[in-house]
């Protein structure tokens, strides 16, 4: 690469593929090299110029995919669970010994069909020009999972001013569900790039919940869009507590296109020195009597920078909808940042639609209150904050799951 600007022949690396993709991959990296990464000039990313964070720190990206094969992890040990292992994004292992193994399919993307729809984003195009590898995953009808899923995204201690590009795919079935937690585990000390598209499909009366988590801090830099595709009776709820890593930006987008179907969309994160994060959603309810949630709650330290763009989309026959949408913000510092941008765009008349966002610094008459109680200003300000934090965590019915987050987020509350 040179100035960020992407050579097709790394196209031409890509073993067996079509004619009709190898020309789908080109017109892509030709919409990437033309428009670069995404400024604040783009709506999307007005309070996330990536194009400026990605020039600050890097001299260089190697697009390269970076195999690589690890004989042992250190599996969590809090509460029995499947397992699938990406290493650098690559598919690597997988072990579902709890289930029914014939109801699952677990495959490398590259054995999955190619979505060949076009985007005007530009880490998106990128992605469709380079992306190899990541996982499909498909449970098939009338199947419920006996115990949750953990997705370990391992990152290796060699992945240094790298971007990685990868797709993933997951399929539920008619009458199924399965509990995913995203567990990031980085390994490495130096800055990368992970760039992930991925497509979720709820059918018939399915549920998917999912949380997102990660074990330590992180250097990297990771943007992830997830595209959802909710049928009729279809359940989504994502947790997210990514605390710790030092970008990130969920993009997340749901189509509630069968009746009655639910999406929930809810985050705690704690942000430190130099982090930013950004969640932006964007739920289209286009058909009757659906509903959606969502709460995001951000406490923000130091210099940290925290971002949220919310749009609620009603097409004119989801008619009996229902939608909500909060974002709060804790600001413990004049040096940090929170930007909040909530949308409604409504062509329906049949509707109960809101929206709020508030933020604020920790209340001084609370803080009062539990220093009379024996705990100094800073035991007093950690549990506001965990309090603050712990009202989307208490919604995880599993105990044993729910302690593990808890405990995680406890650990990424630093200095307070």
């Amino acid at each position: 690469m040179h100035n960020f600007e992407i050579n097709s022949s790394e196209i031409d690396k890509i073993e067996k593929i079509s004619e009709k993709e190898k020309n789908f991959r080109i017109k892509n990296l030709e919409f990437f090299n033309t428009n670069g990464f995404p400024s604040k000039k783009l709506e999307d990313w007005k309070f996330s110029d990536f194009r400026d964070i990605v020039y600050k720190n890097f001299d260089q990206l190697d697009t390269k995919n970076t195999l690589a094969d690890i004989k042992k992890i250190n599996l969590l040990k809090d509460f029995d669970h499947n397992y699938i292992l990406l290493v650098n994004g690559n598919l690597q292992s997988s072990n579902f010994d709890y289930e029914d193994k014939s109801k699952i399919r677990i495959n490398s993307y590259k054995k999955d069909n190619i979505n060949y729809e076009t985007s005007q984003n530009p880490l998106v195009c990128l992605n469709n020009a380079l992306a190899k590898e990541g996982y499909s995953l498909e449970i098939e009808k009338n199947y419920r999972l006996k115990k949750v899923v953990i997705i370990y995204n391992f990152f290796t201690k060699d992945l240094k001013n790298k971007i990685l590009n990868k797709k993933n795919k997951i399929t539920i079935k008619e009458n199924s569900e399965i509990h995913i937690i995203d567990y990031t585990v980085n390994e490495s000390k130096f800055k990368f790039i992970n760039n992930i598209c991925e497509n979720v499909i709820l059918e018939k009366n399915s549920k998917f919940k999912h949380i997102f988590i990660q074990d330590n801090r992180s250097n990297g830099y990771f943007y992830k869009f997830s595209k959802n595709k909710l049928l009729s009776n279809s359940n989504y709820t994502s947790f997210i507590f990514s605390s710790g890593l030092k970008f990130n930006k969920l993009d997340i987008e749901c189509d509630l296109e069968g009746k009655n179907s639910e999406c929930n969309v809810q985050s705690a994160l704690f942000l430190n020195t130099n982090d930013h994060q950004e969640i932006k959603t964007r739920i289209n309810h286009l058909a009757e009597n659906c509903k959606s949630y969502q709460k995001v709650k951000s406490v923000l330290s130091s210099d940290s920078k925290g971002v949220y763009q919310g749009k609620i989309y009603v097409k004119n026959i989801a008619q009996k909808t229902n939608a909500y949408q909060l974002s709060q913000a804790l600001l413990l510092s004049s040096d940090s940042e929170f930007d909040s941008k909530p949308e409604l765009e409504i062509y329906a008349d049949n509707v109960k639609c809101s929206h709020g966002s508030t933020s604020g610094s920790l209340d001084e008459d609370s803080l009062y209150y539990l220093m009379t109680r024996g705990l100094n200003r800073k035991e007093s300000t950690k549990l506001l904050i965990k309090g603050f934090l712990d009202d989307v965590v208490q919604i995880i019915k599993s105990a044993s799951i729910k302690k593990f987050i808890q405990d995680k987020l406890a650990k990424q509350i630093y200095g307070h």
